[in-house]
């Protein structure tokens, strides 16, 4: 199973990841506390572990600024957080080049179902809030992927923690996992949590 640690955005929180050594760590550019520039990702992203994949999220973003920041960051892959569209994603896909993941605000199947038709190499499946396009801290409900038939390689997001995660890997089998405010604590990266999350979900020693 996969991991991306996302929301990083300080030296200690590259030198904790170059420890843990994720698949993939995100870079946010949405509005949010954790926003970097595309400068401070290329800055960050220099000195990451060569073998971790570096993601950036995007929400709903104008294309040329994201072609732009994309390739003043060096990113491997671009994830679609907001509203973006058949066509939208297939613009961002000629222009990069790059994989492109699409996050989507689960209620119920149809959101799987809709999303599954966009032409994202992967799928985030992430919590729903009225508020907010990700980064709530909310579990989704776990029943909704029962009922659709998922063919797409996804992510699950919203909510994991350390505490969690292993009751949560029980109800699914997605292709990686996605948590950001979980290996926080008041608001940064916390070496300790993120070697536990390592940890649960490949096993060996702890740390």
């Amino acid at each position: 199973m996969k991991i991306k640690m996302c929301g990083l955005r300080r030296p200690d929180d590259i030198i904790y990841a170059n420890e843990c050594l994720p698949d993939y760590i995100g870079f946010v550019f949405a509005e949010s506390r954790r926003k970097v520039s595309g400068r401070e990702a290329k800055k960050l992203g220099e000195q990451l572990d060569p073998s971790i994949k570096k993601v950036g999220v995007f929400v709903n973003e104008p294309l040329r600024s994201l072609i732009s920041i994309s390739e003043e960051a060096g990113l491997d892959i671009i994830q679609l957080h907001g509203d973006e569209g058949e066509e939208y994603i297939k613009e961002v896909k000629h222009e990069t080049g790059k994989e492109l993941w699409k996050a989507v605000r689960v209620r119920m199947v149809k959101d799987i179902q809709e999303a599954q038709r966009l032409p994202a190499d992967k799928l985030l499946l992430d919590s729903f809030s009225e508020e907010s396009y990700g980064g709530t801290g909310k579990v989704m409900d776990f029943a909704v992927l029962d009922q659709a038939d998922i063919r797409k390689p996804y992510f699950i997001a919203g909510g994991l923690t350390v505490e969690n995660l292993p009751e949560i890997l029980k109800k699914a089998e997605p292709y990686g996992i996605d948590i950001s405010s979980g290996i926080e604590t008041e608001g940064v990266k916390d070496r300790e949590k993120m070697l536990k999350v390592i940890q649960c979900v490949r096993g060996g020693k702890d740390e």
